[in-house]
């Protein structure tokens, strides 16, 4: 068995994947959002799934003792697209409520992830509270970098995300895992846009008709198939670099939010299938048949993109094993308190 997990604010699953795809068991999972929460309890159907806030669960340890807690707490709070309230946004109190897991449980190690201005909002401020939260309160070992993953995940979307790792009692002491902890190198992009794209004809609400208002602009603008464009209020916007921009949750309060690209039928949206390909979730991942485009267009832009986790999950395992054999697993499986089927 390999080691236990449990993932707060786990969205439709992301962390949790790349963390099954290094061997790990995911015992339980949080998430607030009832529409996520379909969509992760659709692909993970033997997951426990507590869909409540996470306020409301009082006692962590109820859910399980695990050896790893992850968390993509929510970034609207330490976003410059937010209101950059950092601390004194009710969202950005959500990092504690992360905080008061890991106190209670007492994993192993922990990941946190969340959007690269974290670093510095505030003029830094905000990191170096998290940081001596961490060190000092919890004492956990604080590791913290930024990674791209057009650059780290061989996946054609620029997407970068700070992300956090500690290990327990390394703060001061015994501090193996943090000192064999490698953050991952760059790797060689080989998937294309193309390699992501179908190829054959989508449904017809994905595709600009020529009557569209927007279309004589898009048509004379989008011009190569290897490419992704956005539409920007007032203009076309063509990504220079042949990647895909960064998916955003907003996808899904606007179509033109939703990147674009020219197929052999026409000019279109990308759909949510292959928005998800974009995040490098398997060709098995699926939404809901009932679940509007709209949802689902939002919950894969407020995904991760799973092979960069599974490579810090990968090294992550490592050098719990160097630290502990293998030989020591904390944590049962537990029944659930409530659970989505």
């Amino acid at each position: 068995m390999g080691y236990t997990v449990g993932s707060l604010f786990a969205g439709i699953g992301g962390i949790c994947l790349g963390f099954k795809q290094s061997g790990c068991d995911v015992i339980w999972a949080n998430e607030y959002n009832q529409k996520a929460c379909k969509t992760y309890a659709l692909n993970f159907p033997k997951h426990s799934l507590y869909c409540d806030d996470i306020h409301n669960i009082k006692n962590p340890k109820e859910l399980g003792i695990v050896d790893i807690i992850t968390s993509g707490f929510p970034c609207q709070a330490f976003s410059v697209a937010g209101y950059r309230k950092g601390f004194e946004d009710p969202r950005g109190n959500l990092f504690f409520e992360t905080a008061r897991f890991i106190n209670e449980i007492k994993p192993k190690a922990f990941l946190l992830e969340n959007v690269k201005n974290l670093r510095s909002h505030d003029g830094g401020n905000t990191i170096k509270v998290i940081e001596d939260v961490i060190k000092n309160e919890l004492g956990y070992s604080f590791i913290s970098f930024v990674l791209n993953s057009k650059k780290y995940g061989n996946i054609p979307q620029t997407r970068e995300r700070i992300y956090i790792v500690g290990f327990r009692g390394e703060s001061e002491g015994d501090d193996t895992c943090t000192r064999n902890f490698k953050i991952p190198n760059e790797i060689e992009l080989t998937k294309t846009i193309r390699d992501l794209i179908d190829k054959e004809k989508q449904e017809d609400r994905y595709y600009y008709n020529k009557d569209h208002r927007y279309y004589p602009l898009l048509d004379e603008a989008m011009k190569s198939d290897k490419t992704v464009y956005q539409w920007r209020r007032h203009y076309v916007r063509e990504n220079k670099s042949n990647v895909c921009p960064t998916l955003t949750a907003n996808m899904g309060t606007g179509g033109h939010n939703v990147p674009l690209i020219t197929d052999d039928y026409g000019l279109r949206k990308l759909t949510p299938k292959e928005c998800t390909r974009f995040q490098g979730f398997p060709e098995d991942f699926k939404f809901s048949e009932s679940m509007a485009n709209s949802h689902c267009y939002k919950q894969a832009g407020n995904s991760v993109v799973v092979p960069v986790i599974k490579r810090i999950s990968d090294e992550m395992i490592r050098v719990l094993n160097i630290k502990y054999n293998d030989s020591e697993s904390l944590s049962d499986e537990v029944e659930t308190i409530s659970k989505i089927s």
